[in-house]
């Protein structure tokens, strides 16, 4: 493949991303998962086991669909040396914030 083929894949890949990132975060997944959190840990709020299950089941859920389409962000740093080979450093692992 030439590197304009390659360098015009990568771009709209990172467009499709980008697209799929603002989706998501229009649904207010995250947030979702958030206020669930809220709701199990307040103590003036009692919630059966059933209810507690639901909610658990729900949060897990929207964080494998975020995580499947937007995975963790790594930033990776390689160093060639020629008496040692390549060496590859992960400097950064997470995922990104969304603004």
């Amino acid at each position: 493949m030439s590197d304009t083929v390659t360098k015009t894949k990568d771009k709209n890949r990172r467009v499709r991303q980008e697209a799929l990132r603002e989706q998501l975060s229009k649904q207010k997944h995250l947030e979702h998962v958030v206020e669930n959190l809220k709701k199990i840990e307040d103590d003036e709020q009692i919630l059966d086991s059933l209810m507690i299950q639901r909610l658990k089941i729900a949060n897990e859920t929207r964080l494998k669909l975020l995580n499947k389409y937007l995975p963790d962000l790594k930033q990776v740093e390689a160093e060639i040396n020629a008496d040692v080979g390549l060496t590859v450093k992960v400097i950064k692992y997470g995922s990104q914030d969304s603004e």
